[in-house]
């Protein structure tokens, strides 16, 4: 059986991930999310093992102690980490998985799992960001400006990516990745096919 695939996509915040995303699991039936470990509480109607991993803190402490994360992080009181065992799990069982993640907790996962596909999603224009993050209606002048502060930081890791794509329209960017893990597989398959003959 082949290994599955590891889809790695990132981006500054408001260059609209979760939205393409949403569109590329609908597009691309044989990719699945990979699930979270959280330390927060369970929502109500959160399933674990479905939503998240719900853990203790001394739990994913351990788990940090014994390199057992892809990456982590920790937001405000909480830690969010991906589960390295069970990523690897899955992907020896043939299933293509997505991790939807920040670029620093994909910058971590580079280096555990340089064999990864990782995609750079970047806005069509910084104005155009500034845009989408106003129209959520969430930010003050002061945060509207540290947000854009830190998208630029993180638009300048876009060449640490194999590959960028452009969110001007939500469809054209999945289409774009649909494309992208299309030619990653027959890449792998065409070698496995290659080593076969050679053996």
């Amino acid at each position: 059986m082949n290994e599955g695939l590891l889809v790695v996509i990132s981006g500054a915040s408001g260059t609209g991930k979760g939205t393409v995303c949403k569109r590329l699991f609908e597009l691309e039936k044989n990719i699945t999310f990979s699930v979270s470990a959280t330390t927060r509480p369970p929502r109500q109607g959160e399933v674990d093992g479905v939503n998240y991993w719900f853990l203790s803190k001394q739990k994913f402490e351990e788990m940090i102690e014994k390199g057992e994360f892809l990456e982590w992080a920790k937001v405000y009181d909480n830690y969010y980490g991906t589960p390295l065992g069970k990523v690897e799990e899955r992907l020896k069982n043939g299933e293509d998985i997505l991790l939807e993640i920040d670029t620093q907790g994909a910058l971590n996962v580079m280096e555990k799992m340089p064999q990864g596909v990782f995609i750079f999603l970047l806005p069509p224009s910084l104005e155009e960001l500034k845009r989408r993050i106003v129209g959520r209606g969430t930010e003050n002048q002061e945060s509207l400006e540290k947000r854009l502060g830190a998208a630029k930081m993180e638009i300048s890791l876009a060449n640490k990516y194999q590959y960028v794509v452009v969110n001007d329209d939500v469809e054209n960017a999945a289409e774009n990745i649909k494309a992208i893990i299309k030619a990653e597989k027959s890449k792998t398959e065409r070698n496995l096919k290659l080593l076969e003959e050679v053996i």
